[in-house]
């Protein structure tokens, strides 16, 4: 892991304007004595709250780029720490940062080789995770936490950076080997192309309603895309040696009054299956997960390990979380294929053998609690998470997905319209889930 010294950090380039945004490049230089820093680092026993505090916090560790829209809008991505998108916020460097931040972890800078929980709003993972194809376990050891290893190629080492000055985002890349718990060794090439996007991306994503009302209520908006590619450098992928797909991952805050809202594609189950797949860890109680005719419910609150996935005949390409006590409204769209349905997507069940291994979610949301009984949490967080379909990859082809996150704060009326137009769900039915009403 790269450490830098732990100094402040200042905004060395200089905004340019594109129909993506502008771009600022955060670097590793220290901060002058006599020149006051932009937001002052919050001491060890005080949370970060505000994005500069997120930011400058992050640059006493590792290198930061920034994305700034110039209305408000900013995200911090860190290329050292596999090329996460920590933080953003959408009303300014002194608004509340969205992203779920380790500080822990990242003040204690001991590397973990199970895991280096740095947190981010957008992590590059490979799926699967689990089976006789999972990537985190190794061959013949049994799959639980105990042997839950993230692969080092997704667990440590930098994204390298390649700035093109006539545009605003950033290219990050790097070279991956990986085995998995079958033996198949992986050579890929992975790149990441982080973007903004604005209320005109919102409205393609959402409809043009939704984009009218964040518009029309003035209400505030940041937005970015990942468009992350993986190439194979190796051998042709084989279904029965084992087939990866691209697993983005965005870590966030959580609450008590907090829910995650997971819109599904309805329709008779012995057609489209389950609406929602709750086989991963424990049975999750009835408090903490509601179905309601349009969408699902799951508390997000970082107490209780649980997790749920939509398989490609149920999902719908958005899913969200909203925050009563904060007043902000998160949303996800992630690409999908023409007909998800006859796509193979990889199982990331804990389970060996899986009996399918490619019958896997196509989405899953992730809310973080102990790991066992009297063991502790990995931090407390929730998780949106989207996968791409796995592929037989010829030597040289490539896969790309699309993940693209959204914060919106504003009145509650407003989110609770927005929530409506985005998600399909009437935010009273969410308060009374909440409430256990």
């Amino acid at each position: 892991m790269n450490r830098k010294p732990q100094s402040r950090h200042v905004v060395v380039g200089t905004a340019l304007l594109s129909l993506w945004g502008a771009l600022t490049v955060f670097t590793a230089r220290p901060l002058p004595a006599q020149q006051p820093a932009q937001a002052k680092p919050a001491a060890a026993s005080a949370p970060l709250r505000t994005y500069a505090q997120q930011r400058d916090f992050l640059a006493q560790f590792t290198s930061v780029l920034e994305l700034s829209d110039g209305r408000g809008g900013v995200v911090a991505v860190c290329p050292e720490w596999q090329g996460r998108v920590m933080t953003s916020a959408c009303d300014g460097p002194d608004g509340v940062g969205f992203g779920w931040i380790n500080e822990k972890f990242i003040r204690d800078k001991k590397p973990n080789k199970q895991f280096n929980n740095y947190g981010g709003e957008d992590r590059f993972w490979l799926g699967p995770e689990a089976g006789q194809f999972g990537l985190w376990f190794a061959p013949g050891k049994p799959q639980t936490f105990a042997e839950w290893k993230t692969p080092e190629a997704l667990n440590a080492g930098p994204f390298s950076v390649l700035q093109r000055k006539e545009a605003s985002y950033f290219q990050l890349s790097r070279e991956l080997q990986l085995k998995n718990a079958s033996g198949t060794a992986f050579n890929f090439s992975a790149s990441r192309d982080v973007r903004l996007l604005s209320s005109y991306h919102f409205g393609e994503f959402f409809g043009a309603e939704a984009a009218k009302l964040v518009d029309d209520k003035k209400l505030k908006l940041v937005g970015f895309e990942t468009r992350n590619t993986l190439t194979n450098k190796g051998a042709p992928l084989k279904r029965d040696t084992g087939l990866v797909s691209l697993w983005i991952l965005g870590m966030f805050k959580p609450g008590a009054q907090t829910a995650i809202v997971v819109p599904y594609r309805t329709g008779d189950d012995k057609e489209l299956g389950p609406i929602v797949n709750t086989d991963y860890f424990a049975a999750i109680p009835p408090e903490r997960l509601r179905t309601l005719p349009a969408a699902v419910l799951f508390r997000g609150d970082g107490e209780y390990r649980s997790k749920l996935g939509v398989s490609p005949r149920r999902v719908k390409p958005a899913a969200g979380a909203i925050d009563f006590a904060d007043g902000s409204l998160t949303l996800v769209h992630f690409s999908l294929p023409a007909e998800p349905a006859k796509a193979a997507y990889v199982n990331n069940a804990w389970k060996l053998p899986q009996a399918e291994p490619l019958a896997g979610d196509a989405f899953n949301s992730y809310n973080d609690g102990p790991t066992e009984p009297g063991k502790p949490s990995l931090g407390g967080f929730y998780e949106l998470e989207s996968l791409s379909p796995a592929a037989e990859l010829a030597a040289g082809a490539s896969l790309t997905h699309h993940h693209r996150t959204f914060h919106v704060r504003g009145e509650p009326a407003a989110l609770a319209e927005l929530l409506k137009l985005t998600l399909g769900v009437d935010a009273n039915e969410v308060k009374k889930f909440l409430e256990n009403k």
